[in-house]
């Protein structure tokens, strides 16, 4: 129709070409099937640009046809101009064609890349439920370790709660066992569960302080997160000193990127050994599983005595 613009004040022009392109559009309705048909049967590309051409070619000649012979047979017709519409027709349903089998191609390999991160998505997830299912037996065979102690001690009173505070930190992780993340005040509120039953085995020998900012309570780090850290710093760094110490939990935001800390005081242990334990390898494997490389977790040994593990992870929030 742009082509016919020039000369669409020569008498019919107007009515011929509205006329032919609208017979051109209701035919490429009739490719669609056909297309379709080709698609199917998951042959070579080339078998399917081979269909394209003998679809376009017979379509163009039925366009011809019907354009030509039927609709304006009352007009005078030129003859010679025959061949060119046949060509153009045959070309314009060819490049719809191959539209149709792009427009194919882009739709299956989108569903292609969804299956696959949905695939992706699913492993993952398992992983991290893996994770937590291993260091969840973990937790429960060092906390009935404390029980056994206090009740070879014959003291029943603080075993009975110490076992009523072991109840509820199971069933809490029961409940969010589908979750692979929560916000940071959830997991501190799981922590400082977790250390009132360390407090109730080592009493006031356990000192606990925390330092968090308020602009990171809502941010999203993986769930037992911080409890392996805290559990690892109490049983190798606190509970071995006839004083006990401090455990400190700060957390800091510094632009995209949330800091944590997990310090205790004590004897300077350090070494390989220190960080061999199933807590760390667990939440180590699942910072990974989270994170891929964006992460980094560190320990250190001041000169001043204890330990202290560094985090440094994406912001983010629910």
């Amino acid at each position: 129709m742009v082509a016919a613009a020039p000369y669409l004040k020569q008498p019919d022009v107007f009515i011929e070409n509205s006329v032919w392109v609208l017979v051109l559009f209701a035919s490429s309705w009739l490719l669609k099937p056909a297309c379709r048909a080709s698609l199917q049967r998951r042959r070579p590309w080339f078998i399917h640009e081979v269909h394209a051409l003998l679809f376009a070619l017979i379509l163009a000649a039925v366009t011809e046809v019907v354009v030509d012979l039927l609709l304006i047979r009352g007009q005078p017709s030129d003859w010679s101009g025959l061949p060119l519409d046949f060509v153009q027709n045959a070309v314009v349903l060819f490049l719809w064609c191959n539209i149709y089998f792009g427009s194919k191609q882009w739709q299956e390999m989108s569903q292609q890349r969804e299956r696959m991160l949905r695939a992706e998505s699913e492993l993952r997830e398992a992983k991290l439920n893996a994770l937590r299912y291993q260091l969840n037996p973990h937790f429960l065979f060092n906390a009935l370790n404390a029980v056994s102690t206090l009740v070879l001690e014959r003291d029943s009173e603080r075993a009975t709660r110490m076992l009523s505070r072991i109840g509820s930190l199971l069933r809490r992780t029961l409940e969010e066992e589908s979750v692979a993340e929560i916000s940071l005040a959830q997991e501190l509120d799981f922590t400082s569960q977790y250390l009132e039953v360390e407090q109730i085995r080592l009493g006031e020998r356990l000192r606990v302080r925390t330092d968090v900012q308020s602009d990171t309570i809502e941010a999203v780090v993986p769930i037992m997160l911080l409890q392996p850290l805290a559990e690892n710093a109490v049983l190798h760094g606190i509970a071995p000193e006839v004083n006990g110490g401090e455990l400190l939990i700060r957390s800091s935001r510094v632009d995209s990127r949330l800091h944590l800390l997990v310090k205790n005081s004590g004897v300077r242990r350090y070494g390989e050994r220190a960080t061999r334990g199933i807590g760390l390898k667990n939440c180590i494997e699942r910072l990974k599983a989270i994170y891929g490389t964006d992460y980094r977790l560190e320990f250190n040994w001041p000169n001043e005595g204890g330990c202290e593990v560094r985090l440094d992870l994406p912001f983010r929030t629910q």
